[in-house]
């Protein structure tokens, strides 16, 4: 193994403190990763790393090594991307957030095609229901359902608007009785979608009236396909995305709720951090995750 992926390999035990942990990290086997780092240490004289109970640490001349190092490796994997895109190649690794349940319906056709064009960027999808700060937490870019942002410091690009609306089964609605106004909200089980401990607040309007209610129901959780599921239990109402409950609703499992009422707009959006200029992956995924979108209708 040459000098320069031997460096990479040991920043990658550096950072990951752990030879194991590495080794899923770069794709290798944990004792090719043991094998470099030794030979690396034999080249330059030096122990760079040592294990402990827990632990993989760096010794003084490792993070001697390290600081020096790791500049040049980031210098050199910057200038080799940036030599590939301005050949026009997608290349590199692209750091993704997205919701679950969108992640979980939308992303595997949209990740197999793009795969299918662009084979040399490694894509990384994490999936997540919280908020996630795609900048602290190094994000390329983040998938988004919601309104609009209140991080000023992002970019943000909405793609379409996600249609919701207020759900039960047609079992819950004979035995507590359908909601003709949202005063009647009160006296059922309103399942929210809970965040960061507040409770979710239903802002309904028709025509000039406006009204709001809280979910205060027994359950609520921060998953849609949960507060779906709970629906299908007869446990109550939710407000849902069109997209988790289409299925549900075709085949009349479940039905609207007070359909005449409209609640606040939200959309499909893709959010970043603040480049200057977006990296071409960067550019091209999010061009082909358009494209794919408004031509499928997946929502």
């Amino acid at each position: 193994m040459g000098e320069l992926e031997s460096i990479r390999v040991f920043l990658a035990v550096a950072e990951q403190q752990s030879f194991a942990g590495a080794a899923r990290h770069l794709g290798m086997t944990p004792a090719s990763v043991t094998r470099t780092i030794a030979a690396l240490e034999a080249r330059l004289g030096v122990q760079l790393l040592v294990r402990t109970t827990r632990q993989v640490s760096l010794t003084s001349a490792g993070a001697v090594y390290a600081a020096r190092v790791a500049p040049l490796a980031d210098g050199l994997a910057e200038a080799a991307t940036q030599t590939r895109e301005a050949q026009g190649i997608t290349s590199g690794r692209l750091r993704i957030s997205a919701p679950l349940s969108l992640g979980v319906k939308v992303l595997p056709a949209v990740l197999s095609q793009f795969a299918a064009l662009h084979p040399q960027t490694t894509v990384d999808v994490n999936l997540s229901d919280g908020f996630v700060d795609i900048v602290e937490d190094d994000f390329d870019l983040a998938i988004r359902v919601s309104g609009p942002p209140s991080d000023k410091s992002t970019i943000w690009r909405k793609i379409c608007m996600v249609p919701r609306l207020l759900v039960a089964t047609p079992g819950y609605l004979r035995a507590r009785g359908t909601p003709q106004d949202p005063d009647d909200l009160a006296d059922h089980e309103c399942l929210g979608y809970r965040d960061d401990l507040r409770d979710e607040v239903w802002q309904l309007a028709n025509g000039g009236a406006r009204r709001s209610h809280r979910a205060q129901g027994r359950l609520s959780t921060n998953n849609g396909d949960l507060l779906a599921g709970l629906v299908l239990n007869d446990e109550g109402i939710a407000l849902l995305p069109r997209f988790i409950i289409d299925g549900d609703l075709a085949a009349g499992r479940m039905v609207a709720v007070l359909p005449d009422w409209r609640t606040p707009e939200i959309w499909l959006t893709l959010y970043y951090p603040p480049y200057e200029q977006l990296p071409l992956r960067v550019a091209t995924f999010s061009d082909f995750f358009e494209i794919y979108v408004r031509e499928t209708r997946p929502l």
